[in-house]
């Protein structure tokens, strides 16, 4: 009997640490503020704390995986707003790679991969960023040593004799 097994992995998600921050030492400061978040925008947009450059919670922003899978960020790692998109994306497609490894070596076939990619929008500078993703998978496994599913390839056998009947004359 074939059997089909579904899998779905809450994947990267954002970690949330202790109350330890890294030191601010080498950040460039510009009018007395550290610029935790070099190459982002120094305006502040109306009704947030800070600019996207001076976010703390940006720069502390950690991402690890809660997968039982073999992939990367299985310990909490930082990733800035503007790499996420493609940071976690590669990360989904290990899982989406896994699954035709694990199908190959099985006897198995994917019948679905999906990732899907979740956004945020930081509570203290409004800076979008990719907060997360999910990967879900199918895949159906055949057993050949099954006597039903012997029967049943049996069964098509004699119902394709014939069906491809080229009469010339």
């Amino acid at each position: 009997m074939s059997g089909i097994i579904s899998g779905a992995y809450s994947n990267v998600v954002p970690y949330q640490a202790g109350a330890g921050y890294a030191s601010m030492s080498g950040n460039v400061q510009k009018a007395g503020k550290p610029v935790l978040n070099p190459g982002a925008d120094t305006q502040i947009s109306p009704g947030r704390k800070s600019s996207p450059a001076e976010c703390e919670t940006c720069k502390n922003r950690k991402y690890q995986d809660g997968s039982n899978e073999m992939v990367s960020f299985k310990s909490a790692a930082h990733i800035s707003p503007q790499a996420s998109a493609s940071k976690v994306r590669a990360h989904e497609q290990e899982h989406v790679s896994n699954a035709y490894t694990k199908a190959a070596k099985n006897n198995g076939k994917v019948l679905s991969a999906s990732v899907t990619l979740k956004t945020a929008v930081c509570p203290e500078c409004g800076s979008s960023y990719v907060s997360g993703g999910t990967t879900a998978t199918k895949i159906k496994y055949s057993n050949e040593e099954n006597p039903y599913v012997k029967n049943r390839k049996s069964a098509d056998a004699i119902s394709l004799v014939g069906s491809n009947l080229d009469l010339a004359v």
